[in-house]
């Protein structure tokens, strides 16, 4: 068995060298189990699509939420820190005017023009402490108006967010009540199917399926090409892929080559009620 050539042109080991010593007898029944796993596991990769990205949405959409809710409650808490701090300030200008008025009436009392301009200096000072706070108090009333619009926006947003929650959840559980029975049976016939399958080429399979988006590591020969990658199978390795007496591995993207007849009547290809339905 040739070594596959990776991307950039380099030879790489391909997961199944060491498996040519496997007894030839055994090699057709191996190969028809593989191919019977893979046609199984297949099914189960389809009904997974079929589901689609929904549970990623759902997730997603349930962060979203999440962060809506944190936000929302966030503004809420400043718009309530805000109206603590307008009370402060607006207590700080009711001492000050209660200030000015002790100043005043002291000043009709001193004896002297130095005392005087001391309290005329503490009567400026808490009319500025007034006039300070009265700017904090719009400052502050103008940050609540825009927290609380944040927060009506935010709610909106929240509330559309949940209505889309819902419909997405529904779908989901409508399209997992669908398949959930079918998947289960079909994962329990892929561990069937594993438990008849040599152990080292098992692995192999294992490590190969997820190099390709379509889980696809066993395929057939069609119009003498491999129907994985679809480059050209040379005659001889056709015959010894018809033989069924030698494992062979497709050069140039690594996949097992059965061929489409191996399939016997005790083997038949599993089907998938839900697929159909949905294809038709």
């Amino acid at each position: 068995m040739a070594a596959v050539k990776g991307k950039n042109g380099t030879t790489k080991k391909s997961y199944l060298q060491g498996l040519q010593g496997m007894n030839q007898e055994h090699l057709e029944e191996e190969l028809r189990n593989l191919y019977q796993l893979q046609r199984i596991d297949s099914l189960i990769d389809e009904i997974r699509t079929l589901r689609g990205e929904l549970p990623i949405e759902v997730q997603e959409l349930e962060h979203t939420i999440e962060n809506l809710k944190g936000r929302i409650d966030k503004q809420n808490e400043e718009v309530v820190n805000l109206e603590k701090m307008i009370s402060d300030k607006k207590n700080t200008a009711k001492d000050a005017t209660a200030l000015i008025k002790k100043y005043e009436s002291q000043q009709s009392k001193v004896r002297n023009n130095r005392e005087y301009e001391s309290l005329s200096k503490e009567i400026e000072f808490q009319k500025l402490e007034i006039q300070l706070s009265e700017k904090r108090v719009k400052e502050y009333k103008a940050a609540i108006i825009t927290k609380q619009e944040l927060a009506t926006q935010s709610e909106a947003v929240l509330k559309d967010k949940n209505k889309e929650l819902k419909i997405k959840k529904d779908e989901l559980e409508e399209i997992v009540g669908e398949t959930e029975k079918e998947e289960k049976a079909l994962l329990k016939k892929s561990a069937e199917a594993q438990a008849n399958i040599d152990p080292t080429l098992l692995d192999a399979y294992k490590r190969i399926r997820p190099n390709f988006k379509n889980g696809l590591a066993v395929v057939t020969v069609e119009r003498e090409a491999c129907s994985g990658c679809f480059v050209k199978i040379p005659p001889q390795r056709q015959t010894e892929i018809t033989s069924h007496k030698k494992l062979v591995v497709c050069e140039h993207c690594g996949r097992v080559l059965v061929d489409k007849e191996i399939l016997d009547e005790k083997k038949k290809a599993p089907t998938s009620k839900v697929l159909e339905n949905h294809a038709g």
